[in-house]
């Protein structure tokens, strides 16, 4: 399964604040064997955030959407979502029932907004103040404020992906390289052979330059199932001695 995250907000695009969404999904994926393959980010354009669900949807993905389902004129979100899969915004009862548990008597229309979802999705609580989100066909859609969407999320993954947890065992290790031929164009042909041999692993080269421009050192390795690591990287390490170039293992 692919996962994506839709990050949404003027706020983000304008640089007022900070995206602090994208490091803590792939973070929350990476402690349970998964990986974030995509990530967009969008302004509160409602026909531009329904353009991009309705593709979403459609390639059957497991999206997080962050942002955008409050009761302001900018939140666009849940309107997008609802042009998105055809259907109308109604008050879900399970959101009216916790909206109402925490604002008591002083629970009244504008409120119950935030209660408002597409027909047919099922409500994500929100244990931080009880104003909840939503999911319909593997999308989940969460508040842009960290506190709450990251418990969430967790909650999402947790009761629902916990049969894709850790399927195959997966580790990444890589050299850094120094020296006159370390750097990547010199070791193409290097990387274009270990992908041919081993090419359900990921391989990556990140080169490091200082402040003033010089090459520090390539930190060239794969990731994926051990045994195949191991054997890649022994190949590696054998090609990159026979080239003498300088080389350490990544701490």
């Amino acid at each position: 399964m692919t996962f994506g995250a839709i990050i949404i907000g003027d706020e983000i695009l304008s640089g007022k604040r900070s995206d602090r969404h994208f490091s803590r999904i792939a973070e929350l994926l990476g402690a349970r064997g998964l990986r974030l393959s995509w990530v967009e980010y969008l302004g509160d354009d409602r026909a531009r955030l329904a353009a991009t669900l309705k593709r979403s949807l459609a390639a059957g993905d497991i999206v997080f959407s962050f942002g955008g389902i409050g009761n302001t004129p900018d939140d666009q979100t849940r309107q997008a979502a609802a042009e998105a899969l055809g259907v109308d915004l109604v008050l879900h009862p399970d959101a009216e029932r916790e909206l109402r548990g925490r604002f008591g008597d002083q629970t009244n229309d504008v409120r119950l907004l935030l209660g408002t979802f597409p027909r047919g999705v099922d409500i994500i609580p929100n244990p931080f103040n009880r104003i909840p989100g939503f999911r319909v066909r593997d999308h989940h859609f969460v508040p842009g404020f960290p506190q709450m969407a990251h418990p969430m999320v967790e909650w999402a993954l947790d009761t629902f992906y916990g049969g894709l947890f850790h399927r195959q065992p997966s580790v990444e290790k890589a050299l850094l390289l120094t020296g006159a031929k370390s750097y990547e164009s010199a070791l193409l042909d290097l990387m274009e052979r270990i992908v041919a041999e081993f090419p359900t692993l990921r391989l990556f080269s990140l080169p490091s330059i200082s402040e003033d421009g010089q090459r520090r050192h390539l930190e060239l390795g794969v990731e994926g199932e051990p045994a195949l690591v191991d054997a890649a990287m022994s190949s590696i390490r054998q090609e990159v001695e026979r080239r003498g170039i300088n080389w350490q293992w990544r701490p």
